[in-house]
């Protein structure tokens, strides 16, 4: 799990996947992963789908500018339509500033 300050960014991205294209869905995400990683800005991602296709990923982001500059990017938005496309049936996305943060690991 990323460290976070009381400052960062969190985009929540809670999506409804399809059972269209399966591989060019996972081609795609792990190259978002990857075009991500090297924005600035980026502190680091967290991300779960169930077996039903409900999946919830969290990027966060240094700043609202860092977050919007990877909402922006070429790459990202071309992505982005081929999901609305064929990969999600339905999503939504909310930003939040991140207030506290805990982390906790067994001994």
């Amino acid at each position: 799990m990323p460290k976070l300050s009381c400052s960062t960014i969190s985009v929540i991205f809670v999506a409804q996947r399809t059972e269209l294209d399966a591989d060019g869905y996972a081609r795609a995400a792990a190259m978002m992963v990857e075009i991500a990683a090297r924005q600035e800005g980026y502190v680091g991602m967290d991300s779960v789908r169930g077996a039903d296709g409900l999946g919830i990923t969290v990027s966060y982001w240094t700043d609202e500018a860092s977050a919007k500059a990877w909402r922006d990017h070429p790459d990202h938005a071309e992505i982005r339509d081929a999901g609305r496309d064929r990969w999600y049936s339905d999503y939504s996305l909310h930003v939040a500033q991140v207030i506290r943060s805990y982390d906790w690991k067994k001994p």
